[in-house]
Parts: structure tokens; sequence; C-alpha cells
């Protein structure tokens, strides 16, 4: 792993779901925080609640390092019910959960029918609203339609962040105009991402994020492996090369944007 120096970094976006980590999420935290990680960002959907109450209980238990999010995923928009969607709503309005998401759209696998995806997407956008969190926002293959129902829908109320960024400079653009933030995962790092490193270089430095999405899309030079928390220090490395800032000063901005996008301190490293 990477000397930590003084550097301290926030995995602003992880799965930490048992079939993840069947043996739970401690050892991966503590693997991470020994390289310098001191916060996390838990994002709990699936195809039905159980991920979103598991990373609100996992925030309450470990409320100095660790905050939920909590949402329905895209492939699984089929499933929100009344009844779910009440008590996401509740989820949403607890003091651990920190965003609505990762919510948004995905048209590479159509798991769930586009209309219903934007739909979904359109209540969950106004959930936010409703509870004054930002938006946590998977988009693929979607960037028109994801960004027509975030300004139709008035996200800019709330703001958030474009997760796993995965998109060009114009998408870029009119994010970050709505009030987003930009994340980015271990995508930023393999060869065959020019447009992303681009926006790497070019955003502005009060206005990204880094992220792991664990257990997938681990970076350069662990691509191929489960990712983990842990591994949120190549993303950073990469992103730092390619604005060539020191590696330390892309930690500090990056951990500054997500405690103020996330309107949390995390615990001290």
């Amino acid at each position: 792993m990477p000397e930590t120096g003084a550097m301290s970094l926030i995995d602003t976006h992880c799965h930490l779901d048992p079939q993840y980590f069947p043996a739970g999420p401690d050892e991966a935290l503590a693997r991470a925080a020994a390289v310098g990680v001191r916060g996390f960002v838990v994002i709990g959907v699936g195809r039905d609640l159980a991920p979103a109450r598991a990373a609100v209980e996992l925030a309450k238990r470990l409320p100095e390092s660790i905050g939920a999010a909590v949402g329905v995923h895209p492939h699984d928009a089929v499933t929100l019910d009344d009844a779910a969607y009440a008590e996401l709503a509740e989820l949403a309005k607890e003091p651990a959960t920190l965003a609505v998401g990762e919510i948004g759209l995905d048209y590479h696998y159509d798991h769930s029918p586009r209309d219903r995806q934007r739909e979904v997407f359109a209540r969950l956008v106004n959930l936010a609203r409703e509870v004054k969190k930002p938006i946590v926002v998977h988009t693929r293959s979607a960037p028109a339609d994801t960004l027509d129902v975030l300004e139709r829908e008035g996200a800019r109320d709330v703001g958030g962040i474009i997760h796993c960024f995965s998109e060009d400079r114009a998408f870029a653009e009119r994010a970050l105009d709505l009030g987003f933030d930009i994340s980015f995962s271990g995508i930023v790092t393999f060869k065959s991402s020019a447009a992303i490193q681009d926006v790497a270089r070019w955003a502005p430095i009060d206005r990204i994020l880094v992220e792991t999405d664990s257990p997938y899309l681990a970076p350069v030079p662990l691509r191929g492996k489960p990712c983990e928390p842990a591994f949120v220090v190549h993303t950073a490395r990469r992103v730092a090369e390619l604005r060539g800032v020191p590696f330390e000063a892309l930690c500090e901005a990056t951990s500054e944007n997500a405690e103020r996008r996330f309107r949390r301190t995390f615990a001290s490293g």
C-alpha cells in the first residue's frame, strides 16, 4: 500500500453488504484506516431495503467515521412500491443518513424498464428535496435523460454527487451547473478512460471527490481484484498525477469537499 504520510481520505461511495464482505465490514474498514482513509459513505441499495437498513445501522454503530446513503438503484426500480417508499422515506430522515442514493438511470443493462426508472428517479429526487439531503446519482448510458430528470425535478435545491463519473466534459459542465460534484472511482486509472481523465484534470478542485464503489472497479494496480475502501488511495494518487498536484493536497481537498457536501465531519485520521 502507498505510504500515508499526513494524508487522510474519505471514500464517498462504498458497498459493504455481507455478500461482498461475508466476515462483516470491520476488517475492510480497519485496512482502510491503516492507510489513511478516515471516512466512509456506505451505500444501502438492493433488491429490497435490507441493505439500506444495514447501512444506517452501521453508520449508527460507527458514527465518527461512517455515514449512510439510502436509495433504490435503477436496476431495482421495479421493486419500489408504496410500502417500500414509505420505509425508505423514514430511513432517509435518520440523522445517520447523509444522502439519498444511489438513484438514477441505467440504460446499459435495462434491468428495469426505462420509463419505470425515470419515474422512480424523479420520485426519489423529490424525496431528497423533502428531507433536504444531497443526491447520489448513478448514470450509465443515459446522460441526456439523467440531466433532464435532475433539472425538471429541481435537484438543484439540494445538489449532490455524480458517482463513479464515466461521462465527458460537456456532461460534467451541466452537472456542475446543477450543483453536483463529480466523484472519481477506479475507472479514472484505466488506460481506456481518456475522457474521464480529461475531466479529472479540468474540474474545479473544490468540486471533486474520490470513491471506490467497492467491491467493484478496483483501480490500477489492483484491477481485477475485489475492491475495498483501502484502494481509494490509488484512485486519489492517479487524480493527483493527472492534475499535477501533490498527493497530500489532493487528499486534503477531496476530504474537505466531501465533508462540505455531506454536511458532516468525519473522524480525524
